[in-house]
């Protein structure tokens, strides 16, 4: 599926950015960027948009405004330079509200939680519907969380580990990685390591095991590790404390 995207902002830079991103992104294509508020309403009756990136502070009349004057919206990601709007953009049913400048690890974990809540039926009758793009050799490749055994940090980038000894090198944070992945299926244990809950083992108080391999938990991560490990319905079967 495409997802028909239109750019509202003022401001070229921004346009160019956001251009950028949506480009590289295989399910996402642009259909049209617009200046002010007025001609979006104009477009929208022409066009079949399915993601508005909307910038709230414009020329005569505000994002916000503007998106309660649409009937049937499609869905919205606010891009803005402004904090004060975030509550009643929620409050707009708002996708996102990212702020400027926009990272591109942070623009893809709002597209996200788009594409992965409009998966085509016949995708998930075979395939978990869960899953996120990771941008690695000029590729975006589709990771489903299900497969994530654990993300390993180096010095300028991670290697996701996955089942049947997958590996993806990601010249990314470990902390964005953190931010884009559900924070009830995924923990930090190390400053290097980021585990499934779904996928351990076996633990200790000061390492955890995943697919025969021992991670060791840093002392700063064993409290929230001990909390959330406790949590039954967190972890598979068969999990115990060694």
């Amino acid at each position: 599926m495409i997802y028909r995207c239109l750019i509202v902002d003022d401001e070229p830079p921004a346009v160019k950015v956001l251009e950028k991103y949506i480009e590289t992104v295989p399910q996402l294509e642009v259909c049209g960027t617009c200046k002010n508020a007025f001609e979006v309403l104009n477009l929208l009756s022409d066009r079949k948009i399915d993601i508005l990136f909307l910038d709230v502070h414009m020329p005569k009349l505000f994002g916000t405004e503007l998106l309660k004057t649409i009937p049937q919206p499609p869905k919205v990601i606010f891009t803005t330079a402004h904090k004060e709007f975030a509550v009643e953009a929620f409050e707009l049913n708002a996708v996102d509200y990212l702020l400027k400048p926009i990272s591109f690890e942070r623009f893809l974990k709002a597209v996200n939680k788009i594409l992965q809540t409009n998966v085509p039926v016949a995708e998930t009758a075979s395939s978990p519907v869960s899953f996120v793009y990771f941008r690695s050799e000029r590729k975006m490749i589709k990771v489903f969380l299900e497969e994530i055994l654990y993300v390993e940090s180096f010095r300028d980038y991670v290697v996701i580990h996955m089942k049947k000894g997958r590996e993806l090198k990601v010249k990314i944070p470990l902390n964005h990685v953190e931010r884009m992945l559900p924070e009830n299926q995924f923990i930090r244990i190390h400053r290097s390591y980021l585990v499934s809950l779904s996928k351990i083992t076996a633990f200790t108080k000061t390492d955890v095991e995943i697919n025969k391999v021992e991670l060791p938990i840093g002392k700063s991560y064993t409290q929230t590790f001990r909390r959330l490990s406790y949590n039954i319905s967190d972890l598979p079967d068969g999990v115990a404390e060694r």
